[in-house]
């Protein structure tokens, strides 16, 4: 059995950025009543490690970021890596939070293009429904328009800029512009797949005769999924998505030859390293004894 590691792997740079904030700002407010106003990013082992250091956090998918906001009294309100609206800023200084921002640089990026492109026509925007990157980026102004597939493009808009989350499949945004580009041929494409999603797509698109492939992340976590997503359209008979080790069941493995490993952007590297070395021991010794991720340190 040859067990392939897949690269890139591990936290990219927006990831790492809003994980130091978080602990920074813990360290620095020893005491203080300090909330994320969601999962600071879509890795429970992350999210419990903040909450180990005495970050709280609020999180309701049926609720948008700013009716979660209500849920935080006091103290100071971490901002996701996803981003949030201006509509949600303006409000946490309105109730006397102190912000601490950690959107990742590249979903700002799409914010400030979104904005000032909707104060002289239409934004299209791609998107996942409900993900609180989208959320954000949607919300900035009501000139841009969430599109999951071509039956939500619009009618009748005007100068038209395509961009996107930039964490979706770069297959599937290609194709989702390609259909916006046929009802407004004129439009302005600023194509936002960020680097780090791009990079470990286009690394699974070259693997050739795999059986089986472990994508570590969380299920929040849309990067992680599109991976899954790619793998089996790649053509290799079976994906997984697991969080940790402890998901591996003996059939998975049992009898492949190429088994290969990747991970989310907002995966700790301790996790896939972890599930590489159990199957590196597993396809050597043949033992099936299953690591513990509850020991791993986080942050």
């Amino acid at each position: 059995m040859q067990i392939i590691s897949v690269v890139p792997r591990g936290y990219c740079q927006g990831v790492v950025r809003a994980i130091k904030l978080a602990r920074d700002t813990a360290l620095a407010n020893p005491g203080k009543t300090i909330t994320m106003l969601g999962m600071i990013v879509h890795n429970r082992y992350v999210v419990d490690a903040c909450t180990k250091m005495g970050i709280r956090y609020v999180e309701d998918r049926n609720k948008t970021r700013l009716e979660l906001l209500d849920e935080i009294q006091e103290g100071i309100v971490i901002f996701t890596a996803h981003g949030v609206s201006d509509e949600v800023r303006r409000k946490a200084e309105a109730r006397g939070l102190t912000v601490v921002d950690a959107t990742c640089p590249d979903v700002t990026k799409t914010h400030v293009l979104a904005r000032d492109h909707a104060l002289k026509g239409d934004v299209i925007y791609i998107g996942k429904k409900n993900h609180p990157e989208s959320e954000g980026t949607v919300s900035l102004s009501p000139h841009i328009h969430l599109v999951t597939d071509e039956n939500d493009i619009p009618d009748d808009l005007e100068n038209v800029l395509i961009t996107n989350q930039t964490t979706l499949s770069i297959t599937e945004t290609k194709q989702l512009i390609e259909a916006c580009l046929r009802k407004y041929p004129d439009a302005v494409v600023a194509e936002e797949v960020c680097s780090a999603t791009r990079m470990r797509q286009e690394a699974l698109m070259k693997l050739q005769d795999i059986d089986c492939l472990f994508v570590v992340g969380d299920p929040h976590s849309n990067n992680s999924f599109q991976l899954k997503k790619i793998g089996s359209a790649s053509g290799i008979p079976e994906t997984y998505l697991i969080e940790s080790a402890e998901e591996i069941e003996e059939d998975m493995i049992k009898n492949k030859n190429r088994i290969a490993v990747t991970s989310g952007s907002s995966t700790p590297n301790a996790l896939t390293t972890q599930v590489i070395d159990f199957l590196k021991h597993y396809a050597e010794t043949g033992d099936f004894t299953r690591p513990s991720a509850k020991d791993i340190s986080i942050l």
